[in-house]
């Protein structure tokens, strides 16, 4: 699934939309001194009140947030064993089309005993599943003329996951009217945490309008930290790399090609190199395709950077040594810092400064009187606190 993907079935979960309808709902309650289900029900999800409907829509859209391989992962599922009864891919697909409700409790039920196994949560946690189906119109058209195309649409069925904490309520200070007095109020019932999920998947994934059941979009309850133990055990998914690790797996293969350092114009000019390759998939309007750096493309984009002494060769070694594979590929919006805000910090003892990429280039590092310094290329005169800066003597 692509972002816009997930972001335009996210906007779906609201009340009183005829393009996503939510068929049941079943809710688990694990203590967290235990490993079993504590407490289980299941109902069809128009049987709650509007407020709690509402409630879980918020959780469900909370879940479906993030950036891709930060916060959402499409995980592939890993192969299958005829042994394995149990196999996360099978229980979803099975429960994704059994007729009857019971079949899709119990195959979800299952799933919920593989989150609680050789885990000890710090808290009680609320898992809770879901199935319904959701639609796209069959023709793009304009929110004016969205409700007359409904009648041509894909229908997606869908099964998400929600996983939460529950908090200890607070005291609190409370006004009794009818015995004019103030109290010390304390509720024991814990309270379940919607707002923040900890973790979450949605199944199966869409691409062009298909279902893809051989992968499965997970979500972690923070970005960058991904939760491998579920990913491996709980979804039987294969192993996945975040934009974090894609990235440093970026700067140790340049590294190995050409040093450690690198002036701040080269480094420049590689990430307008990558920009463009992103800047031309979207103008081809290829929704589904992400632009990545084999050792081909490496290749190309380190030479047209302005680098010396890069070959193939020397690329290919470079992924050999730091990833163990010749065939792997860099997703570009993993490694370029974002082209449309100040997103690379430069961290110094006296000050931090905050730089746009394409203006990397205005930046250099010089030596003055034996002491470093940063230099920053300016076409105006710089204003601090009111006062314009004095020019001093040029450097030689």
């Amino acid at each position: 699934m692509n972002k816009k993907s997930i972001a335009d079935i996210r906007k779906r979960f609201k009340l009183d939309t005829d393009l996503l309808k939510i068929t049941d709902i079943y809710n688990v309650y694990i203590r967290q001194e235990g490993n079993e289900i504590y407490h289980e029900v299941s109902q069809p999800f128009a049987m709650l009140d509007r407020e709690q409907q509402e409630l879980f829509l918020n959780n469900f859209k909370k879940v479906l947030g993030g950036k891709l391989d930060a916060k959402l992962f499409e995980v592939k599922f890993q192969p299958q064993t005829e042994e394995q009864e149990d196999h996360t891919q099978r229980l979803l697909y099975d429960g994704l089309h059994a007729d009857e409700v019971g079949q899709w409790k119990e195959e979800m039920q299952r799933i919920a005993g593989k989150m609680v196994q050789d885990v000890q949560y710090e808290k009680d946690i609320v898992i809770t599943f879901i199935r319904g189906n959701y639609y796209r119109p069959t023709k793009r058209n304009s929110e004016e003329s969205e409700v007359a195309s409904r009648d041509e649409v894909y229908k997606n069925p869908f099964i998400l996951c929600s996983m939460n904490q529950t908090v200890e309520p607070k005291r609190s200070l409370v006004f009794d009217f009818n015995e004019k007095e103030f109290k010390s109020s304390f509720v024991a019932d814990p309270i379940i945490n919607l707002a923040s999920p900890i973790s979450g998947f949605l199944f199966p994934c869409f691409t062009d309008n298909a279902a893809d059941v051989n992968h499965i979009l997970y979500s972690a309850g923070k970005a960058n930290k991904p939760n491998y133990h579920f990913i491996e055990n709980v979804l039987n998914g294969e192993e996945i790399m975040t934009a974090e690790e894609d990235k440093a797996v970026f700067e140790e293969i340049v590294k190995s090609v050409v040093g450690e350092e690198m002036d701040t114009r080269t480094l420049a000019s590689v990430y307008d190199e990558i920009q463009r390759m992103m800047e031309v998939d979207e103008e081809e309007e290829e929704e589904e395709s992400v632009p990545t750096l084999d050792t081909k493309e490496m290749t190309r984009v380190l030479k047209a950077s302005g680098m010396q002494d890069v070959d193939t060769e020397k690329v290919e070694r470079a992924f050999r040594n730091v990833v163990d594979d010749e065939t792997y590929e860099l997703k570009a919006s993993h490694i370029v810092p974002n082209y449309n805000s100040k997103s690379i910090k430069i961290e110094t003892k006296v000050a931090n400064i905050a730089i746009s990429p394409q203006d990397l280039r205005y930046v250099r590092q010089v030596t003055v009187n034996g002491k470093r310094c940063i230099l920053i290329e300016v076409e105006e005169d710089t204003v601090i606190e009111g006062f314009t800066m004095l020019a001093e003597e040029e450097l030689g």
